[in-house]
């Protein structure tokens, strides 16, 4: 489904003079992604709070537009075709402490929920240091790193159900399993469920404790991760059973292997870095490649961790589109 131009200057309009929300039309959104590639947004608006957000999601839904929720951008690789309908990047970042229980909305970093933690005196979620994203998306994704994981912490989840509704669910309801949730498996695109907050339950422990271990969090992945350099994380799921992701592709000579302006890291070969120009078809076209070769070599079929959004209809694309074949 398209929103056509003539539409989205009247929607525009009424989600200023209804929800006060501005919302830019054709909007870039490379920027706002990790990777920094992918297309435009026919609408973007920005919710800073829970009542922004509430209100975008029920305005797309009631009038039928397509909706897609983004926070850091750092899981995803959003098509050079972009993406239809709203964009409703989310920037709530209120967060509190209560007692053992560190509560946070979604567009709270996942690093700065580890921080804010650790100055409380609060433990277990050190692993956040690690995590790209925002508690939305770790949520969604249950994110993990460092023997760690969203689902190990989580007490519960303020979530916009498809009826409009919100309720807080408790985290044993939500499906957590290896970066998956029950988030991932609603068919309907239009009537997803959305994590508007979530609730962590942790463990007291002596503040400057933890600050030793985010330290060596920091450290590990400064030797580890090509930190610093357009990426969207680990590209793909590690199997289960065998060798890492990373490894395998190590082990399959990949490393520093390019296709366009994406190229396999070298210090980390589950990584793609892109390069200033570099398109989305690239990266997934690399991510093909990678796969197609780990498929040949070791028999194994890894999943992505990433996610491909936006408009791939008919992917790989043909020549005469930027990104095909040449």
């Amino acid at each position: 489904m398209t929103t056509p131009a003539h539409d989205t200057l009247a929607l525009q309009a009424e989600l200023a003079r209804r929800l006060g929300v501005r919302a830019d039309r054709d909007a870039p959104l490379a920027n706002l992604t990790t990777m920094r590639v992918g297309g435009r947004a026919d609408l973007l608006a920005t919710a800073r709070n829970g009542f922004e957000l509430r209100g975008l999601v029920r305005f797309a839904r009631s009038r039928g537009i397509p909706l897609f929720i983004l926070g850091r951008g750092s899981n995803v690789v959003v098509s050079d075709r972009g993406l239809r309908g709203l964009v409703v990047h989310v920037r709530a970042e209120q967060s509190r402490v209560d007692g053992d229980r560190y509560i946070a909305a979604a567009g709270v970093p996942m690093a700065r929920a580890a921080t804010e933690a650790q100055k409380a005196g609060l433990s277990g979620l050190e692993f956040g240091l690690a995590i790209p994203g925002t508690v939305g998306g770790a949520v969604w994704a249950n994110a993990g790193a460092h023997g760690s994981d969203v689902a190990a912490v989580l007490e519960s989840a303020d979530v916009l159900l498809a009826d409009g509704t919100e309720a807080r669910v408790p985290a044993a309801e939500l499906g957590l399993a290896y970066r998956d949730s029950r988030f991932k498996h609603q068919a309907d695109a239009a009537f997803r469920e959305v994590v508007a907050g979530a609730t962590f339950r942790l463990t007291p422990e002596p503040a400057d404790v933890i600050r030793e271990r985010l330290d060596d969090i920091r450290r590990w992945r400064q030797a580890h991760q090509p930190l610093g350099l357009p990426s969207a994380g680990s590209v793909f799921r590690n199997p289960d059973d065998g060798p890492a992701a990373g490894l395998l592709i190590d082990r399959a000579g990949l490393k520093g292997f390019r296709i366009g302006g994406a190229s396999v890291s070298e210090k980390h070969a589950n990584f793609i870095i892109s390069e200033k120009g570099s398109l989305a078809a690239d990266v997934r076209r690399l991510a093909d490649h990678v796969r197609a070769t780990i498929r040949a070599t070791d028999g194994i079929d890894l999943r992505f961790e990433v996610e491909f959004v936006g408009d791939w209809t008919g992917w790989p694309w043909p020549a005469d589109e930027p990104g095909g074949v040449t």
